[in-house]
Parts: C-alpha cells; structure tokens; sequence
C-alpha cells in the first residue's frame, strides 16, 4: 500500500466539461512526465493504459461508476478530494470546502467555493441526481488544476511531522473509495420473495391507505388496555407513552428498552414488542423492499469516511443496521456462498497497539478471546468485569463497577489509560487529537457528531459538554484508528480476491461478507485471515497483537452467527 514510484505507473486523469478527458503520466513529485493524451471518455483512456496501476483523480465517486458500468476496474488510484479533506483536517481546517475546485482557489488565492450539500446518510429514499462537480474558474485548465492540487498535497504532506502515517491513510481511504464503488455496484444478494413472507409473518396482514399492519395494531391495542378501559395510547408516540405510564404511576424519562424493561407494568411486554416490529416495519418493510431491492440484489450507495471517526456510512436504505431477523432474506446465488468475516474485539485490541502498552499487547496477542485472558490474569478470573474495564476505559466509565474495575486496569495497564485518558483530556480542554495514521477529529466548536457520540458506559456522569466532548474524544482515537485498520484490511482482501469471481457485498465497521462460487469459499476464508494481519501490520507496525477475524461460509447471513 506504498505510495508507486514508478512515473510510468501512475497516471492523471482530468474530466471535461464535454465528458472527454485529459491524460498524462506523472513523476514522483507529482508533475507531467509525459505528453498529455486526449480521450473521448474515463473509460476510453483506462482501457487503452492497462499497465497504469494507479490513476490519480478528482473524486472517485464520479469517475469509478462510469468505469464499472463499462466494465473496467483499477487497481488503485489517489481520490484528490478525500485526500483533501484529511489534509484540511489535519491543518486545522475541518469542514472546509474539500473539492478540487475549492483546493485550486486555495492554492490560486481566489475565492473558495462551497462544497454541494452533502446527501443526507441512510436517507430514507434512494437518491436518484447526484450534486455535480463543483466548477473550476472559467480559465482553468481541469488537467492543470488537478496536477497542481496533487503536487500540493504531496508537498504538505511531506511537510508533516509522519509523513508516512499520512500517505498511509490517503493511500487507504481512496482505496476504500474503491471498494465502495464496487460494492455497490454489485449489491448484497436479497430475496425478495424470503424477505415478503417475513414481513407477513411478523407483522401480519397489509391494509391498504398507510393504515398499521394487523399485528401493529393489535399490539397498539394490548398497550391501551394495560392501562386501563378508556385509555388510548399510540405506542409510537413517545409523548403518550410516558405519560400513559405517569398516570399509573411509573415515572419515565424516555421509551427506550432499557428503561422499560426495568418496569414492572402489563404494558412493557407489548409495547416492547411493538417497539421491535414498528423498527422492521418503517426500517425495513413493504416500502423499503419497493425502494432498495431489485434485481436479486439490495444496493445502496457506500460512504468511506462518511463520520469524523472514519467509520462508514450509506446513503439510504440503512445498510448498516441489517436486523438479524431480516437477515434471513440475504441468500446467496445459487452454487455460490457467503463468506462473512467478523473482527474479533477489534478496538481493545487497537487500544493495545495504538498505547504500546507492553502488558495489554501480549494479552492481545495471544487467545482469541482477549476478554478471557484478561480475566485470567487478573480481575478474579471475572470475563465480564474484566470487559467493563476495558470498555470503560475507552467509552468514558465515569461511576459504578466499572469506576472500580478501572482502577485494576489502571494497575495492570497504564499505558493504554494513560493513551485514552490524554485523549479525553485534550479534548476536554477544547484540543484536537488524532489517530494513529493522523485522522483528526472535529473542532471543539463543530460540536459532536450523533454518529461518532461515545456513550458512557454504565450509569454515566456529568452532561457537560466539556465532558462529553473528552468522551468522544477519548473514543476517537481508538475508533478512527480502528477504522484505519479496516480500510486496510478491505483494501488488502480486494487485492486478494482481484483474479477470483469473488466480490465484495456488504461492510459496516468490523465485518465484511464476500459472496463467491461455494469451490472459492474455502481460499476467500483464507484470504480474509491474511488481510486482517497484513492491515495489522501495515497499519500499526511491528507488534505483537494479533487481529484475528472469525469467518462462516453459509448460503444465509443469518446462519452466520448463533
């Protein structure tokens, strides 16, 4: 995942208001090296350059489905705006405009134009006209603006104190750019016919007019008789809700499920329920199945760095948030089977590496359960206390047994308290911190993002903002340098799969599902297991924790886990 050095493997690509395009081989410092080449289209000049093993271009989010609609794909390329967008971070510009028009103004001294609206993540419907590109200046040249931007942001770069962790990072979100283009393209195999008899299962019969399916509505009839003849409550409603329960004197602060499930009231059980199916319904019912699936296949658009943290997001359809009873409609093609690889503890285990904490690195590179074998060496042989701790020193423990359980972290482990606990300090006081490979998190006044909010394990503490602001930052640093890990980790599997009829379908966070001919599923496995500890190693250096990545081949997702 080095940067090429070789001029004749990289390339420029420049799109133009015509749809032609501009082509040129480029040096080291990221200047022409040869002459510039005309092309009627992206997919007019890859197809005539088979040997370039890395384009360099504006967005890959315009360019690559063009090229995967023709069917061509690239090894790998440089996303000039993403790379953007991590060095604005870095620089203390987060949430400046990041396109390659705005880049060029910058570097031009001309006024900056605004980024297009961001789409919004996991919007309810498909988006049918993407933004398009921000324009450059009248008098520009798209080939020289870019070539410009791509030397300067080497250039800056070079300036950091790691370069190295930089050029890593960029290296790996474009190539989950990559890999985000590809899967959507492909789209994660869904039968509509299983996921039809579901929902008639769950939720029984449709009525026309948007009127409740019948098993709704005769759970919204089981909540208002448990509080008595003559009242009627919405179960969707959060409002009548409380004050439903306020009336039998059962005093709530919200409906979530944790709250009720400590009340002892003949409506929690329905209104439980309620909760789960009204999920299924709205998330994934009649509506959904009409808007995302089509063709044997459920297809949204993916976002590579989609949240500060750089975790992914969608843009619609919800494809991060599966249920597992939904899960029974993802079916692979027939002959063909799902290769779907978990991380195992991942961030405890980035904790480790990240902290150079020596005591918590051998822990985690030994058994595959890390939480086991902290027990084991401490915390009186107690898996779940030794969990809280760990758990509480990245998340923000800030009372209970978790408090205590802290404490014998902090004695085994100081190192990798110190890490988080300097993490949360300095955002506490209003600083930036970073990830390993130098992701930085958002400013203090950009708020925190209802995404990347690290919840309190436990029964919490103080709600000031200062605080919260040292919890999500506390988490940052293990959570984006999580996320780094994953890139490359995808970005490895795609190169192992390149030669295969294996495809990458689905990804959120710490597992992957590779859907390929049942005769591949044993090398994809094998493949899977190689690219968590080449990401390992890459991302992180030399260490001995392990990262190892439990994989099921089945022909439904929701077999994969018990």
């Amino acid at each position: 995942m080095s940067e090429d050095r070789s001029a004749g493997g990289r390339h420029a690509l420049a799109e133009y208001a015509d749809g032609s395009v501009r082509v040129c081989a480029l040096d080291e410092a990221g200047r022409a090296a040869g002459p510039v080449v005309a092309a009627p289209s992206p997919a007019e000049a890859v197809r005539g350059r088979p040997g370039v093993t890395r384009w360099v271009w504006r967005s890959t989010s315009t360019v690559y489905p063009r090229l995967l609609a023709a069917g061509l794909r690239v090894p790998r390329c440089y996303d000039v705006e993403a790379a953007e967008a991590l060095l604005l971070g870095h620089e203390g510009g987060y949430g400046l405009p990041r396109s390659l028009s705005a880049a060029f103004a910058r570097l031009r001294g001309l006024p900056v134009p605004d980024d297009p609206a961001p789409t919004a993540a996991d919007s309810a419907q498909p988006s049918l006209f993407e933004a398009g590109p921000v324009p450059l200046p009248a008098d520009a040249d798209p080939l020289t603006a870019l070539l410009e931007v791509y030397a300067g942001q080497l250039a800056r770069v070079a300036a950091m104190p790691r370069p190295e962790r930089m050029r890593l990072l960029v290296t790996a979100e474009s190539a989950g750019m990559l890999v985000a283009g590809e899967m959507g393209r492909a789209g994660l195999p869904w039968r509509a016919d299983i996921h039809l008899r579901l929902l008639d299962e769950l939720l029984g019969r449709r009525y026309p007019g948007g009127a409740q399916p019948g098993r709704l509505a005769e759970l919204a009839e089981e909540v208002s008789a448990a509080f008595g003849p003559g009242v009627r409550v919405r179960p969707d409603l959060p409002a009548e809700v409380i004050r439903a329960f306020a009336g039998a004197g059962v005093r709530l602060s919200s409906t979530r499920a944790w709250e009720l499930r400590d009340v002892d009231h003949p409506a929690v059980a329905p209104l439980l329920e309620y909760k789960r199916l009204y999920r299924i319904h709205t998330a994934h019912g009649w509506s959904w199945l009409r808007s995302w699936v089509r063709d044997g296949r459920f297809r949204t658009a993916y976002v590579p760095g989609g949240t500060p943290s750089g975790r992914w997001t969608t843009n619609g359809g919800g494809a991060l948030q599966i249920p597992r009873v939904v899960r029974r409609a993802v079916v692979a093609d027939p002959g063909w089977r799902l290769v779907v690889a978990d991380a195992a503890q991942l961030e405890p285990r980035v904790l480790a590496a990240v902290s150079r904490d020596r005591g918590l690195m051998a822990a985690a590179g030994g058994a595959d359960d890390l939480y086991t074998a902290l027990a084991h060496g401490g915390f009186s042989g107690d898996r779940a206390a030794a969990k809280l701790a760990l758990l509480g020193a990245m998340y923000g423990q800030t009372s209970g047994d978790g408090l205590r359980q802290l404490a014998a972290l902090r004695r085994r482990f100081p190192a990798a308290v110190d890490h988080v606990d300097e993490a949360a300090r300095v955002g506490e006081q209003g600083g930036l911190v970073r990830t390993w490979l130098g992701r930085t998190c958002p400013p203090a006044a950009a708020g925190i993002p209802p995404e990347d909010r690290a919840e309190p394990v436990g029964d919490g503490g103080s709600s000031s903002s200062a605080r919260a602001r040292g919890r999500f930052t506390r988490n940052f640093v293990v959570q984006g340098s999580a996320a780094e890990w994953a890139l490359l980790m995808l970005a490895a599997l795609r190169g192992s799969l390149w030669d295969m009829a294996a495809e990458l379908v689905f990804f959120q966070h710490d597992e992957v599902i590779v859907h390929c001919p049942a005769e591949e599923a044993t090398a994809v496995a094998e493949a899977v297991h190689a690219a968590g500890a080449a990401a390992g190693h890459l991302t992180f250096g030399p260490t001995p924790v392990r990262f190892p990545l439990t994989t099921a081949v089945v022909e439904c997702y929701a077999d994969a886990k018990a």
